[in-house]
């Protein structure tokens, strides 16, 4: 099992000061970043691949990325051909280095004086849906429910309601965000299938990281090497027939070195949530991780013992299932930041 991240990280990660260990641009950089064929990584996070952009800390990413499909599977679901996006077919077509994943990632992104034993800080400020439709298809955790050969579901999109029609009479509302955002895993993971998560974060499939909310990723080579794509409309926790709503995103992050910020599992920090996260390929191992993450932070941050700490976390803690169908397990505990007087 990985060791709980150390306290004193717990305290940094999650603390609403965060003002130490900060490596950052005194003016931040806008930097526009297209998916096309030479802008992406299909399918993996890997120490090797070779960036596609270089930033300072603290700078800014105009992203775009591209859902998870094809157009042939697209269009067999009854999306008209000219709804199809240049950019997707452009990929499909000529990007022949794949695997062993499926997810088109968005980078990888060099963020200068990013080290191993930093964490990498993405902030999400904001995300667009720039196609009016996403997908979903059946297969995942209980996948006997599932009609084989039955083509993908495409769900259209409101973007002035921000909802999208499942049938009718039934509306999800929206609310988008990026299903895999993670770094360069150490290089003796070698390269690494984009659909599990892991200490790289990657695919999270977390549901909470919508715009307005920060992601701490511990850094496992020199400039991290940032990737981000998967983009989900919405999707309930577990995710459990293995799709959200699937579409594209337009986003922009501020990526941030936290130097020195050692850490081991990814965290989050929403406007109302402190957020730890636990990753294993079994689920009482993910939950316990998930668990102590927050009682590790509680104990350095908001001061409590540690008996204390495990006590809050059961009265005022929500453990959630963050995914079931990703090869592991995703857990995650949201503690409300407004019990803190």
């Amino acid at each position: 099992m990985v060791p709980p991240l150390a306290a004193r990280v717990a305290a940094s990660v999650l603390a609403s000061s965060l003002t130490g260990g900060l490596l950052v641009a005194q003016s931040p950089r806008m930097h526009r970043l297209e998916a096309t064929p030479e802008t992406v990584a299909y399918g993996h996070y890997w120490s090797e691949s070779k960036p596609v952009l270089r930033v300072a800390s603290g700078d800014i990413l105009d992203v775009d990325t591209l859902l998870t499909s094809t157009p042939d599977r697209l269009e067999k679901a009854g999306v008209p051909p000219a709804d199809v996006q240049a950019s997707l077919r452009a990929i499909v077509e000529t990007v022949k280095d794949r695997g062993p994943g499926g997810h088109i990632l968005t980078g990888p992104v060099w963020v200068e004086g990013a080290a191993p034993g930093d964490a990498l800080e993405v902030k999400v400020l904001s995300i667009d849906l720039p196609i009016a439709y996403g997908y979903n298809g059946c297969s995942g955790f209980v996948r006997e429910n599932c009609e084989q050969g039955r083509p993908i579901t495409i769900i259209p999109l409101d973007r002035t309601r921000m909802v999208g029609t499942f049938r009718p009479g039934i509306e999800i509302p929206l609310k988008p965000f990026f299903g895999s955002m993670g770094v360069a895993p150490p290089p003796a993971f070698g390269r690494v299938n984009s659909s599990p998560p892991g200490i790289h974060a990657g695919n999270l499939d977390n549901k909470e990281l919508v715009a307005g909310t920060t992601l701490w990723i511990p850094v496992h080579v020199p400039g991290a090497l940032f990737q981000i794509g998967d983009g989900h409309a919405a999707q309930g926790d577990g995710e459990v027939d293995q799709t959200a709503i699937e579409t594209s995103l337009r986003g922009r992050v501020q990526l941030t070195v936290r130097t020195g910020m050692t850490m081991t599992w990814p965290r989050a920090e929403t406007p109302t949530h402190y957020i730890s996260m636990g990753i294993d390929v079994d689920l009482t191992a993910a939950t316990r991780i998930a668990i102590q993450e927050m009682v590790d932070f509680l104990v350095e941050a908001k001061k409590l013992d540690r008996h204390s700490s495990y006590q809050l976390t059961s009265l005022a803690g929500d453990v959630a299932i963050t995914q079931l169908v990703d090869g592991t397990m995703g857990v995650h505990v949201k503690m409300p930041r407004s019990i803190f007087k």
